[in-house]
């Protein structure tokens, strides 16, 4: 499958997704491995079946071994750190990050591909799961690193379609219509 079935099997009622998802992955700002990669990795965040049938073999296609497994990491390890930090975040008590986090999180300096690209596909799941923390701490990294708003906006709307595009394709396969 691609992302021309993905495309056909957007509903109706959804076309601006259809119509969005085009827009993003076809006229994007980002490279081809940050674009690829951040596909992949939202696709993995958004826990839909049929988005990630769809785009993953594409993903494997466009992106280098590293990158297609880089890209899955950044999806893993942001499941865990965003309920973590946003969990911190939201506590009205504050002593809780003082704690020390305990965590293992080593794929975060071993990605083997580029940081830019690895702090994007951060970013990105980071806005699928709502980590606010998160997205501050990657954007930081990102906008250190000589990276414009406009590719971090890039990302970030990246994963809101595929969000978007999962969250249809998840109730069609239920409500079967």
């Amino acid at each position: 499958m691609s992302l021309d079935s993905l495309m056909s099997a957007i509903p109706d009622y959804a076309q601006d997704l259809r119509r969005n998802l085009e827009s993003v992955i076809g006229g994007s700002v980002l490279t081809s491995q940050q674009l690829w990669g951040t596909v992949l990795a939202t696709a993995v965040a958004s826990r839909s079946v049929v988005v990630l049938r769809e785009l993953g073999p594409e993903a494997r296609a466009r992106l280098s071994g590293e990158a297609y497994t880089a890209a899955k990491s950044a999806a893993a390890v942001m499941a865990v750190s965003n309920v973590f930090f946003r969990t911190r975040h939201l506590l009205s008590d504050h002593a809780y990050g003082e704690l020390r986090t305990g965590l293992r999180m080593n794929v975060l300096g071993d990605h083997r591909v580029d940081r830019v690209d690895f702090e994007l596909w951060a970013l990105a799941v980071s806005a699928v799961n709502g980590c606010g923390a998160c997205l501050d701490s990657h954007e930081r990294v990102l906008r250190a690193a000589g990276v414009g708003r406009e590719v971090v906006q890039e990302a970030s709307k990246v994963a809101a379609v595929m969000w978007g595009v999962g969250v249809v394709m998840e109730a069609e396969g239920v409500l079967g219509e």
